[in-house]
């Protein structure tokens, strides 16, 4: 009796930069959305050819970013101006004495800035994964030297396994393989 395994998508090998960039064009005007390309360097203009968007990346920075510059305001502003107000030299003791604080403002933001981008970056690639379904095609093995892929997901709506792997195969897709988990 055979084994079931659940298909993970279809994936086709592309003999140059070019013609996967063709091919990401025509798959992005296909309309799926739920698909990538795999190659050995990056690929100018491959994001544009796929229709990607700008990162959200952005946001959780921002957030990180604010969170350090309120907290680093909170932790030097608090004790020197309510709880353990000191006069040095008649200085004033308001205010007017926050530029000494500079650095520590700074310092925090990129600190805090610095680890939500880590963080967010590992969520939003779902890191740490030590297992990838692509990793089972044996052509894939030519990524990281000469192969350029495109791999279509199965939990794509608009995935049919037929339909797709014939528009694979009509724009230009060579070794057209389904990829199972």
């Amino acid at each position: 009796m055979a084994e079931y395994r659940k298909v993970y998508g279809l994936g086709a090998e592309f003999d140059s930069p070019a013609s996967l960039m063709e091919a990401a064009e025509k798959i992005r005007d296909a309309g799926f959305t739920k698909w990538d390309v795999h190659t050995p360097f990056p690929v100018h203009g491959m994001d544009k050819a796929m229709g990607l968007g700008k990162s959200w990346l952005s946001a959780p920075v921002f957030i990180g970013g604010s969170t350090g510059l309120l907290t680093a305001v909170l932790l030097t502003c608090i004790p020197s101006f309510a709880l353990y107000p000191v006069i040095v030299h008649g200085k004033p003791i308001d205010w007017r004495t926050l530029p000494a604080f500079f650095p520590i403002f700074f310092e925090l933001t990129v600190l805090f800035s610095a680890f939500s981008t880590v963080f967010a970056l590992l969520i939003m690639n779902q890191l740490p994964k030590w297992y990838h379904p692509v990793f089972n095609w044996e052509r894939f093995a030519r990524v990281s030297d000469d192969g350029f892929f495109v791999v279509i997901e199965s939990r794509d709506p608009k995935f049919s396994e037929t339909k797709t792997r014939t528009l694979l195969e009509e724009i230009g897709g060579q070794h057209v393989t389904l990829i199972h988990d």
